[in-house]
Order: C-alpha cells, then sequence, then structure tokens
C-alpha cells in the first residue's frame, strides 16, 4: 500500500508514487487502506485505535527515517514550546547541527522552518488515525461484525474521541484556524474541500463536544483498564477539558472541573515520582502520560533519551536562575554538572541517557498542573485566598520533596506565599511557580502567549519576538500542496 499527501490532508489515499521518498514512508503503526475496506477484524479496531496514540510519543522515526530537515526525526512539542522558550537552548555545547532547531530558538524561522511542519504532520497523522478508528467504531454494526463487546466499543470511542481532541489542542494553539476533518479524506476532490482553515472557534467547540462524548462513554474509575494503565481514563478527558476552559478564559469551568479531578488524584509526596520511570502508574499524580515501552513492535521507546545523550535539550542560564534557593525540583528537573535532564531520562543517576528505546514516560497532564490552573482561575474571579491557597499546595509539596542527595531542604525554603488581594501580585507568583514545577513539560511558551506576555518576556531574554510569533507559520508545503487553497498566517 502506498500513500501520498498532496497536503497531510490527504488522508490515507492510495498513491501511484514510488515510496522511495521519505516522505512517502508508511508512518509506523499506520492502519492501511486494506484493512480498513476488508471486513474488520477485532484486531483492526483494537490495532486503529492503539496506533492513534502513537503520534504522541518522543519515539523516533514515526514518520520516516532520519529526515531531520521536515522536524520529522521525533514529536516536536519540546523544540517548539521549550526550546522556543526561555527555559531551554538546543545543545549544551552550541554548534551547527540542526539549525532549523536554531531558528526556532531566536525566533527567525520562516514557513519551511522542519520545527512548524513536524508538528503539522503528526499531529494530522494523529488525526487521520482517529478518524479511521472512529470509522470502524461507528458502524451500527460492528458489535456484530466483530464480536466486540458494548462496553469495549464505548471504552475505545471514549479514548479515540479523547485524543482527536489532544491532537487538535496542539494545532489550534500552535497554528490558530487550521482545517477541520472529522472523517476518513477518501478522495482527492474531498482533500481539496477540506484543505481551507476553520475559525479557531470552531475548532475549540468541536474539541469540547469530541470531549463531552468522551466522558459519558469511559468507566467511573482511575483507570479505563486494569491491565492497560496506559489508555485514556474519564479522568484525562476531565483534564483537557478544564485546559480547554482555561485556553478560552472559562474560568468557572476551570474550577469545577478541576475540583472533580481532586477526588481521584493528589500530589506525589516525592516530586520526581511523576517522572521516575520506576513509578509509572503506580503515583497518585499523573493523569494522562504516553506509555513509552522498550522493545515492543511497532516501536514505542521514548527515543528524547537518545538525543539527550548526543547533548540536546540543555537548560538556560535565566531557568537555572530562575529557582528560589534550595528549591528541589532544579536538580530533579536538570542536572548540569554531568549534563542531564533527568525529566526526560525518568531517572536521576543517568540511567536510560543515550538509549532510544528508553522506557521513560512523556507526561502530557498531572495534577499539579490542574492545581495551577484552578489557583489561576481563582484569582481571575476574586477569589485570592483560595488562588494563594492553591499556590502553597506546590510550594508545599515541593520543599517537603526529599532531594537527589536524600537530604530535605533546610528551613525557610519556598515559604508559603503571604495571603494577596492584588490580584497582578499573585498571578506573578503564578507565572513563577508554573515555571518552576512545569520546566521542561512543554508548557512554557504556551503560557507565555496565553497570558499575553510572550513578546515581554522574549524580548527580555534577547530573542526578537514579534507579533507575528503568536502563531507558527502553516508548513510552506502544505500551502503548495492545496494549490493556495490553504492560507498562510499573518506575517510569513
Amino acid at each position: 500500500m502506498k500513500y501520498i499527501y498532496i497536503s497531510t490532508l490527504l488522508i490515507g489515499l492510495v498513491a501511484f508514487t514510488s515510496c522511495e521518498n521519505q516522505l512517502e514512508i508508511e508512518p509506523v503503526g499506520l492502519v492501511t487502506a486494506d484493512q480498513i475496506t476488508a471486513t474488520p477484524t477485532i484486531t483492526a479496531v483494537e490495532n486503529s485505535v492503539s496506533s492513534s496514540y502513537l503520534m504522541l510519543s518522543n519515539t523516533l522515526n514515526v514518520m520516516g527515517t532520519w529526515n531531520w530537515d521536515d522536524g520529522l526525526v521525533s514529536n516536536n512539542d519540546i523544540i517548539m514550546q521549550d526550546i522556543a522558550s526561555d527555559d531551554m537552548q538546543k545543545k549544551w555545547i552550541s554548534d551547527s547541527d540542526q539549525a532549523w532547531m536554531d531558528e526556532v530558538d531566536n525566533y527567525t524561522f520562516t514557513s519551511t522552518n522542519g520545527g512548524a511542519n513536524g508538528i503539522w504532520k503528526y499531529n494530522y497523522e494523529g488525526i487521520k488515525r482517529t478518524n479511521t478508528a472512529l470509522g470502524f467504531l461507528l458502524n451500527p454494526e460492528i458489535e456484530t461484525i466483530t464480536g466486540i463487546s458494548t462496553d469495549r466499543k464505548n471504552q475505545l470511542l471514549g479514548e479515540v474521541y479523547f485524543l482527536r481532541s489532544l491532537y487538535y489542542f496542539s494545532l489550534v494553539t500552535n497554528f490558530g484556524d487550521v482545517p477541520l476533518i472529522l472523517a476518513p479524506v477518501k478522495t482527492y476532490q474531498d482533500a481539496f474541500d477540506l484543505a481551507v482553515r476553520a475559525p479557531k472557534e470552531t475548532v475549540w467547540s468541536q474539541i469540547k463536544t469530541d470531549l463531552e462524548k468522551a466522558k459519558t462513554l469511559l468507566p467511573n474509575s482511575k483507570f479505563s483498564s486494569d491491565t492497560e494503565k496506559w489508555r485514556v481514563s474519564k479522568g484525562a478527558v476531565t483534564a483537557l477539558l478544564a485546559k480547554t476552559a482555561l485556553y478560552n478564559n472559562d474560568w468557572s469551568t476551570v474550577i469545577t472541573l478541576a475540583t472533580e479531578l481532586e477526588s481521584t488524584y493528589s500530589l506525589n509526596d516525592n516530586y520526581f515520582d511523576n517522572f521516575s520511570s520506576q513509578k509509572e502508574y503506580a503515583d497518585n499524580e499523573v493523569i494522562f502520560s504516553f506509555d513509552h515501552q522498550s522493545n515492543a513492535v511497532p516501536p514505542r521507546g521514548n527515543g528524547h533519551c537518545a538525543l539527550a545523550g548526543w547533548g540536546f535539550f540543555a537548560p538556560t542560564t535565566d531557568f537555572m536562575n530562575s529557582f528560589e534557593p534550595n528549591d528541589p525540583r532544579k536538580d530533579y528537573t536538570v542536572n548540569t554538572a554531568d549534563q542531564r535532564v533527568n525529566k526526560i531520562l525518568g531517572s536521576i543517576d543517568g540511567t536510560n541517557k543515550g538509549f532510544d528505546d528508553s522506557p521513560s514516560n512523556k507526561v502530557y497532564i498531572r495534577m499539579a498542573d490542574v492545581l495551577l490552573w484552578k489557583a489561576e482561575a481563582l484569582n481571575e474571579t476574586g477569589d485570592y485566598s483560595g488562588a494563594v491557597v492553591y499556590i502553597n499546595k506546590i510550594r508545599t509539596r515541593a520543599r517537603n520533596t526529599i532531594t537527589v542527595n536524600g537530604t530535605f531542604a533546610p528551613a525557610g525554603t519556598l515559604a508559603d506565599r503571604p495571603l494577596s488581594t492584588s490580584k497582578t501580585e499573585i498571578k506573578n507568583w503564578l507565572i513563577s511557580e508554573r515555571r518552576a514545577e512545569l520546566g521542561f513539560e512543554n508548557q512554557r511558551i504556551a503560557d507565555l502567549k496565553r497570558w499575553g506576555i510572550a513578546k515581554q518576556v522574549m524580548t527580555a531574554h534577547g530573542k526578537v519576538f514579534l507579533d507575528k510569533h503568536m502563531l507558527y507559520p502553516i508548513p510552506q508545503s502544505e500551502i503548495a500542496s492545496s494549490a493556495g487553497l490553504l492560507t498562510q498566517n499573518p506575517g510569513y
């Protein structure tokens, strides 16, 4: 089976071109058109859902073979969110390797940069896979045809609606208006008809619709499956609904949903339990993560550990200096002496560094993030004392965490924030807390943009951040492939 992308919107169309081009290599884990058109089996249905997760991974070469220039070697979230921010630089020792990453770092990128291209293609490949899975699961005869149970069908439906929402969340926050594709594309004409950008408000509405459907379909338990705890849960859906509300300034909904999550999730006693490869799915805090596994077929290891071994992903001096004295989170995030990003490796002793099939998970949503959303929403709605309470919950856990050296931080570390009636002061505390708590978790530049301070912060950091940089450019190859139907973001 061969595929071509007139643009990435040509979801799964059969092509008549050679597969010698790297861009036409079938992405790993793809359910082929042969499997779709044949009478589906329960295995095909299950595989279509499992493959829908893979584009969230840090696994290397899911989209080709070492296609660095097009940003397809791995998931680009860390580059477009962390290297693009004031927290991270490309490497520990500056060099000319992967100059397109430097362009992201210094804001000289154009519409041909591999970073934006990678985010676009990874997310639309994910959407293609979810739409394929939905094509199976929404067939009213699927239970009769395959023997799948109603409960299992509903669970898988809930998972896929969540995954499609997460892919669209990435697209709308990075690009603004984007094509909205809700079913498999079967003809070239369909693809061209869909090669137009839906207003971001429409995309946000669809994200919310999909998540609300998912919430009714998933079981009322912390894990959707006791044997496959990596699967999307009702808690993950609730959290993404809360994050969607956050990005749309729907503060009351953020508070309601965050409160709902507090009945199931809590902060781990130890900060690093969120990231340790030894604690996965045994902690209380992680709500959704990608389950990296070694020796899996198709591959699903954390390839960013290999990149870390090659010198990628180093902190800026500004980031390291931003931590308050003796904050245990600093050393758990990065070990500068040994040039290790512990959060990526899932270890504090260098285990997994350089290992392209590492089992360390990628965390997407955890309860500390949710509690800080709630603090932000409380502050925005005038409940200043409530906001400070939640900020202090995060600080309390941090200062009580056993340090990497096995000791406790000295008395006075990360003292509670005092009560305040200043919305601005509390907001500044929140901004500082999110940076320390969530550093290197692909949140920083998105936070700065939604707060409206990205230009201010990046300029102070020495970057030439322009108004156009609030959104990334639509990849030029996509615009060309759509014969101009797909329009560019202003300024690019």
